[in-house]
């Protein structure tokens, strides 16, 4: 980004600066001491970037949470959420830039920077050790996840072919460890600024099959000509049971839409000009707005056509319908849009030991040299010691996790969600204070229409509570 005429002086917060500084300049606070990474980035590959991470194979659940709230709720809870998750996004894209969020000469290239320089290092370690626990906790149900989808391809394989029968049960842990393995070899690559053509697989993939579940759900409800479903949605019961599962789907779509711990990450790898902030924001509209309308599609067409009766993952509900091999696909879709959103939430880790090493071994050639090999028909790959030992130990890890979860019965899952979501709520209330102390830097007044955006986040909170 080239200077700016010294004729039309920009204010940074009233401090008087004249101009902004060329990119050369940029401290990035979350760098060791060397050179700065090359920033390629546009709004496409941003977008590319948030869908991996946003739309997971939890889009096909979202019927269920339908069915619970019914058909006024329902789409009304998702539009809300959609909302509030595009504004926060839009107040957490502004603190990448420090002080001015266009133009500052500081970049706060991770949430746990942009954490430390507006609520201080206390508040930031906190936030560190919750983060991890929640991107570890991401990593694990990943594995779970990738893992049961294979294993479903191979038993509706058998099933076609000997039939539904004991023969046709398989374990995990063969899936977990060849899972495993691709990470490993994935988890070489450098950094986020290394990974866009990963992000655009798996965020076609993630598409793919939101699309085949719309699909499904909509040819059903066409072929019935019956469009199922109530206002009240699900009864229940008893009143304590209709709140819990009223909580839980309440949950579920507010947990479905932030994306706030891989934001700034995502920005940092934008190039200027337009600012990073522009750029930003108009990815995350565009994501925002698609990862909508396949919520709304997939929920709603699931709903619409199995009403009270729809199953809590959409492809479930179609295995009995004659299309195992549409099935088949998609599940195949989510495994390689899970390798991809496994390298979008592991990054940021490996970011941060990174530098946290390179700070304190700054003359360490374990820590800092890199190796280039090369393939034949295959760009060049940067291989360092330091990443190859830390990140082969990281994933092997999540698998070994993953693997003490015996053939994932009933416990099993609900244990790793309650782990994964009580783990992503308190960085989800430090956002909203993040989000509060830009608005204070910025010098904004403060207007009764910003109370909702901030007290929303508790009301989240206590619902996914209630839902627990």
């Amino acid at each position: 980004m080239g200077a700016a005429d010294s004729n039309e002086p920009i204010p940074l917060l009233q401090l008087g600066l004249p101009s902004p500084p060329v990119d050369d300049d940029l401290v990035d606070s979350e760098l060791p001491a060397k050179a700065a990474p090359n920033r390629t980035g546009n709004a496409w590959t941003a977008v590319a970037h948030i869908i991996t991470g946003v739309i997971g194979s939890g889009v096909l659940s979202l019927a269920w949470s339908m069915a619970q709230l019914g058909w006024v709720w329902g789409p009304l809870l998702m539009l809300l959420f959609a909302a509030v998750t595009l504004a926060s996004t839009f107040l957490l894209c502004s603190c990448y830039r420090s002080p001015d969020p266009d133009y500052g000469p500081v970049r706060n290239g991770s949430y746990l920077a942009a954490v430390k320089r507006n609520l201080g290092k206390k508040n930031a370690w906190i936030c560190a050790l919750l983060i991890q626990m929640n991107l570890y906790g991401t990593g694990i149900a990943y594995t779970i996840t990738t893992a049961i989808c294979m294993r479903a391809i191979r038993r509706s394989s058998c099933y076609r072919k000997d039939g539904e029968d004991d023969r046709c049960e398989f374990g995990s842990t063969q899936y977990m460890l060849i899972f495993g393995v691709v990470q490993i070899f994935m988890s070489q690559i450098p950094d986020f600024h290394s990974m866009e053509w990963l992000s655009v697989v798996a965020a076609i993939m993630s598409l793919a099959y939101s699309t085949i579940g719309l699909g499904l759900g909509a040819a059903k409800v066409v072929g019935s000509r019956v469009i199922k479903g109530s206002v009240g949605g699900v009864s229940a019961s008893n009143t304590m049971q209709k709140l819990w599962r009223v909580s839980q789907a309440v949950g579920d779509i507010a947990f479905a839409y932030p994306y706030s711990m891989i934001v700034l990450e995502i920005q940092d790898t934008l190039r200027s000009p337009p600012s990073e902030r522009e750029t930003m924001n108009k990815a995350s509209l565009i994501s925002t707005c698609i990862t909508t309308f396949f919520y709304l599609s997939c929920g709603g067409f699931g709903y619409a056509a199995f009403g009270d009766q729809t199953p809590g993952d959409l492809l479930t509900g179609f295995a009995n319908y004659g299309s195992h091999w549409v099935i088949d696909f998609a599940n195949a879709c989510v495994v390689v849009h899970l390798i991809g959103g496994y390298q979008v939430y592991s990054q940021p880790v490996f970011a941060m030991v990174d530098k946290w090493l390179a700070d304190r071994f700054p003359c360490s050639s374990f820590v800092n040299r890199n190796y280039t090999l090369k393939f034949p028909l295959l760009p060049p790959l940067s291989l360092n010691l330091e990443r190859l030992c830390f990140r082969t130990a990281y994933v092997a890890s999540t698998t070994g996790v993953a693997m003490v979860f015996p053939y994932f019965n009933q416990s099993a899952a609900p244990a790793m969600e309650l782990l994964a979501k009580a783990s992503a709520m308190p960085p989800i209330l430090c956002q909203r204070d993040l989000d509060g102390a830009f608005l204070v830097r910025q010098q904004l007044r403060w207007d009764p229409s910003w109370a909702p955006l901030f007290s929303l986040w508790s009301e989240i909170a206590l619902s996914q509570l209630r839902g627990w």
